[in-house]
Protein backbone atom coordinates (compact mmCIF):
# COMPACT_ATOMS: atom_id res chain seq x y z
CA UNK A 1 0.00 0.00 0.00
CA UNK A 2 1.01 3.66 -0.82
CA UNK A 3 0.52 6.57 1.40
CA UNK A 4 0.62 10.26 0.80
CA UNK A 5 2.57 11.68 4.28
CA UNK A 6 1.29 15.71 4.35
CA UNK A 7 3.51 17.30 7.64
CA UNK A 8 1.81 20.08 8.71
CA UNK A 9 2.96 22.81 11.29
CA UNK A 10 1.27 25.47 12.82
CA UNK A 11 4.02 28.19 11.99
CA UNK A 12 6.39 28.60 8.39
CA UNK A 13 9.53 29.10 8.92
CA UNK A 14 12.06 30.55 6.35
CA UNK A 15 14.92 29.49 8.45
CA UNK A 16 16.52 26.39 6.74
CA UNK A 17 17.28 23.14 8.60
CA UNK A 18 20.21 23.28 11.01
CA UNK A 19 23.30 20.76 10.21
CA UNK A 20 21.87 18.40 13.44
CA UNK A 21 18.19 18.60 12.20
CA UNK A 22 19.84 18.04 8.58
CA UNK A 23 22.13 14.99 9.84
CA UNK A 24 18.62 13.06 11.35
CA UNK A 25 16.52 13.91 8.60
CA UNK A 26 19.61 12.45 6.58
CA UNK A 27 19.53 9.29 8.54
CA UNK A 28 15.89 8.90 9.18
CA UNK A 29 15.26 8.93 4.94
CA UNK A 30 18.31 6.99 4.31
CA UNK A 31 17.08 4.14 6.05
CA UNK A 32 13.73 4.29 4.47
CA UNK A 33 15.26 4.45 1.10
CA UNK A 34 17.47 1.21 2.37
CA UNK A 35 14.26 -0.46 3.41
CA UNK A 36 11.99 0.74 0.14
CA UNK A 37 10.21 2.29 2.43
CA UNK A 38 10.15 5.88 0.69
CA UNK A 39 9.05 6.88 -2.64
CA UNK A 40 9.47 10.24 -2.55
CA UNK A 41 9.75 13.23 -0.71
CA UNK A 42 10.46 16.92 -1.11
CA UNK A 43 9.85 19.99 1.86
CA UNK A 44 8.10 23.15 0.86
CA UNK A 45 9.19 26.47 0.43
CA UNK A 46 7.01 29.13 2.66
CA UNK A 47 3.71 30.40 1.48
CA UNK A 48 4.97 33.65 0.29
CA UNK A 49 6.30 31.74 -2.83
CA UNK A 50 2.65 29.96 -3.50
CA UNK A 51 -0.87 31.14 -4.66
CA UNK A 52 -4.35 29.60 -3.25
CA UNK A 53 -6.26 29.17 -6.52
CA UNK A 54 -10.06 28.76 -5.64
CA UNK A 55 -13.24 27.69 -8.03
CA UNK A 56 -16.81 28.77 -7.00
CA UNK A 57 -19.66 28.80 -10.19
CA UNK A 58 -17.09 28.25 -12.61
CA UNK A 59 -15.52 31.32 -11.57
CA UNK A 60 -11.85 31.45 -10.34
CA UNK A 61 -9.92 33.03 -7.52
CA UNK A 62 -5.78 33.45 -7.25
CA UNK A 63 -4.47 34.73 -4.48
CA UNK A 64 -0.61 34.56 -3.79
CA UNK A 65 0.65 34.00 -0.92
CA UNK A 66 1.83 34.56 2.06
CA UNK A 67 -1.37 32.88 3.61
CA UNK A 68 -1.29 34.57 7.14
CA UNK A 69 -4.51 32.88 7.73
CA UNK A 70 -3.43 29.81 7.99
CA UNK A 71 -3.78 28.25 11.15
CA UNK A 72 -1.12 25.28 9.66
CA UNK A 73 1.24 25.19 7.16
CA UNK A 74 2.56 22.12 4.74
CA UNK A 75 6.33 22.14 5.43
CA UNK A 76 6.86 18.77 3.32
CA UNK A 77 5.12 15.81 1.74
CA UNK A 78 6.14 12.07 1.69
CA UNK A 79 4.99 9.00 -0.79
CA UNK A 80 5.88 5.88 1.59
CA UNK A 81 5.05 2.51 0.67
CA UNK A 82 4.11 -0.25 3.46
CA UNK A 83 2.45 -2.77 4.15
CA UNK A 84 -0.59 -1.65 6.51
CA UNK A 85 -1.64 1.93 7.94
CA UNK A 86 0.08 0.65 11.37
CA UNK A 87 3.57 0.72 9.95
CA UNK A 88 2.52 4.30 8.04
CA UNK A 89 1.45 5.89 11.77
CA UNK A 90 5.05 3.94 12.84
CA UNK A 91 7.46 5.51 10.10
CA UNK A 92 5.27 8.83 10.81
CA UNK A 93 5.74 8.62 14.58
CA UNK A 94 9.81 8.60 13.58
CA UNK A 95 9.21 11.27 11.18
CA UNK A 96 7.84 13.29 14.01
CA UNK A 97 10.05 12.56 16.43
CA UNK A 98 13.27 13.98 14.08
CA UNK A 99 11.07 17.21 13.36
CA UNK A 100 10.37 17.72 16.91
CA UNK A 101 6.58 19.16 16.74
CA UNK A 102 4.03 19.59 13.72
CA UNK A 103 1.02 16.96 12.88
CA UNK A 104 1.26 14.46 9.80
CA UNK A 105 -1.80 13.48 8.10
CA UNK A 106 -1.49 9.87 6.56
CA UNK A 107 -4.09 9.18 2.89
CA UNK A 108 -3.77 6.42 1.49
CA UNK A 109 -3.35 6.42 -2.01
CA UNK A 110 -5.48 4.68 -4.90
CA UNK A 111 -3.73 2.02 -6.22
CA UNK A 112 -5.12 1.51 -10.37
CA UNK A 113 -6.70 -2.13 -10.76
CA UNK A 114 -3.84 -4.33 -12.77
CA UNK A 115 -4.55 -4.43 -16.09
CA UNK A 116 -3.75 -8.22 -17.67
Amino acid sequence: MRYLCIYKSERESSAPPTADEMMKMGQLIGEMTQKGVLLMTEGCKSSKHGARVTVENGKYTVTDGPFTEAKEFVGGLAVIKVDSKAEAIDWTKRFLSVVGTGTSEILEINEAPAHT
